[in-house]
């Protein structure tokens, strides 16, 4: 098959769209990860609610759908500091199992919630912007893509700023490193514990967002795949590293789109598998994992 510049060149900048979802999923659960060294299965659920939240907001006020992030992250940043605090901070400590069991169980009452207060059917959001484009050299793009990307790399930028230039994100990131050493020190590790699970919840909500306004259709049980996918991009880009995430989420969403293109969409789902095995083959830490651990 000819992939000449101007069917290849679409491609990958569908994927950079695409990826950009996975960017955040992941790097919110990386996040989480990274500080309380948490397995959630149930982030991808989390995506979900930030799904619906963006749309309940929207049927109720039609507000802009890109404005109402300032409704969808809060409102999950306080679920993930309620989901640490009454299931995974009980257990913490108690063994990986007992996180497994917790984050599945978490997944089924999440889905039955949120089919009991939305119903099961499926749902989609139409952009205000849905139908305009933009030609950037001779190809054209559409407006609400562009706005996707520039917001996951506000996110992602903010995100930096916030563990690398603030005291709280300092604590943070101490915690990450060296819990014990940061309990010398005087930092609280459980309030960064929960602070870490709500700003990875608040990610994942935004996440969601972004997906509804994609016009992605989207019901109660739809965010078991984009967990799984997101669980991929953390180990093949390393544990609780966010750069790493952010290089994984890249390189799957082009890939994915790149496969959909050359063999066709029945294999765009198995895509991170592949690539999660030949990453683990060749470099078992992860593209940026350490591996001195």
């Amino acid at each position: 098959m000819d992939l000449n510049p101007e069917i290849i060149v679409p491609v990958l900048f569908w994927g950079l769209y695409a990826g950009c979802i996975y960017i955040l999923l992941a790097t919110g659960l990386n996040l989480i990860f990274g500080v309380m060294k948490v397995v959630n299965f149930a982030h991808g659920q989390l995506l979900m609610i930030g799904a619906y939240v963006t749309f309940t907001f929207f049927v109720i006020s039609g507000f802009n759908p890109y404005v109402l992030l300032a409704a969808s992250i809060p409102i999950l940043i306080l679920v993930g500091v309620t989901i640490e605090r009454l299931c995974f901070r009980p257990i913490l400590g108690t063994g990986k199992l007992n996180e497994i069991f917790i984050s599945i169980g978490l997944i089924y009452i999440l889905e039955n919630a949120a089919a009991i207060i939305w119903t099961d059917e499926w749902r989609v959001l139409h952009s205000p912007y849905e139908s305009i484009t933009i030609m950037i050299g001779g190809m054209k793009i559409p407006l609400d893509y562009l706005i996707i990307i520039a917001t996951t790399a506000g996110i992602l930028i903010g995100l930096y700023i916030f563990l690398r230039r603030t005291s709280l994100g300092h604590a943070i990131r101490a915690t990450s490193q060296n819990r014990k050493g940061a309990m010398l020190v005087g930092i609280n590790v459980e309030k960064m514990d929960m602070i870490s699970f709500g700003i990875g919840a608040g990610i994942a909500g935004a996440a969601g967002t972004l997906w509804v306004v994609s016009g992605q259709v989207f019901n109660p049980y739809m965010g078991s795949i984009p967990a799984v996918k997101a669980f991929a991009i953390v180990i093949i880009g390393g544990l609780g590293s966010i750069p790493g995430a952010i290089a994984a989420g890249l390189l799957l969403g082009i890939a994915e789109n790149i496969t959909i293109f050359t063999i066709g969409g029945a294999w765009k789902d198995a895509v991170a598998f592949i690539i999660l095995i030949v990453v683990l083959i060749f470099r078992p830490t992860g593209l940026f994992g350490e591996s001195g651990e």
